[in-house]
């Protein structure tokens, strides 16, 4: 054993002396089995806690109790409401309803999806210089006044002020997303993903009402101009909650939400 050590000290020195640098022992693979049995441990943690879903629910019990959540998702809802569930779904049919080809209505209604792209991006920017709660009243503010006067802007062909309300349309349409979600990430920590999903929902709700709202009032009226100018209104009344949106999450409730 003694002979066989030293022959292994030869070998050492000899290499070192040429210049090589032994290998250093790797650790050793874990067996299969101790995998399975660290996997199993993990999963049953997560099983313990509930899961995702559970901490989806969780995170949302913990933000309804706060004002910031109902300010965030009744503006984000306002936002559905004026996009998605308003512009996105009866701007052809109203265009059509002043003589306008519903091809050429169709063709504004692109445009504003191109525009989009620059605007949230440039609000992006923004939302990493400016006060979220600013950006959020400033847009908000600029879309309902915008709403109000689209009524008179509708006629048979696409005028240049109809164009220049389809450019800041596409500039205003994703642009509440960037400072939405800087404010969840602000007030709610690690959970703020978790809580723009929430946030997120509502503007799907207030898209889904505002769709059906103004059908129901085209239905009835003839037209569509009490859905703009309550659509206009409403936004005026997300650009206040926005403005009065406190970011600043007291310590006990900071810890619930973080911990879930």
């Amino acid at each position: 054993m003694a002979d066989g050590g030293a022959g292994r000290d030869r070998v050492r020195a000899r290499g070192r002396a040429a210049g090589v640098v032994p290998a250093p022992r790797l650790p050793r693979r874990a067996r299969p089995a101790a995998v399975r049995r660290g996997a199993g441990r993990r999963a049953a943690r997560t099983a313990g806690r509930g899961g995702a879903a559970a901490r989806a629910l969780r995170t949302l019990r913990d933000a309804a109790r706060t004002r910031a959540f109902w300010y965030l998702a009744l503006g984000f809802g306002i936002c559905g409401a004026s996009t998605n569930g308003l512009v996105g779904t009866h701007f052809i049919p109203a265009a059509h309803d002043h003589g306008m080809p519903e091809t050429t209505a169709a063709g504004l209604l692109a445009v504003v999806g191109i525009f989009d792209i620059v605007g949230t991006v440039f609000s992006g920017w923004l939302s990493d210089r400016m006060d979220a709660r600013v950006l959020l009243a400033v847009y908000y503010v600029l879309r309902g006044l915008s709403l109000v006067i689209l009524p008179s802007l509708f006629a048979d062909t696409a005028q240049p002020s109809m164009l220049v309300f389809i450019i800041f349309y596409g500039l205003d349409w994703v642009a509440t997303v960037p400072p939405t979600v800087a404010l969840c990430r602000k007030i709610f920590g690690a959970n703020g993903a978790i809580v723009f999903g929430w946030v997120f929902a509502s503007h799907q709700i207030g898209a889904a009402f505002a769709a059906t709202l103004a059908g129901v009032t085209r239905d009835h009226l003839g037209n569509y101009d009490l859905a703009w100018y309550g659509a206009g209104v409403l936004c005026l009344a997300a650009a206040v909650m926005s403005a009065r949106i406190t970011t600043r999450v007291s310590e006990t409730r900071r810890a619930e939400i973080l911990v879930g």
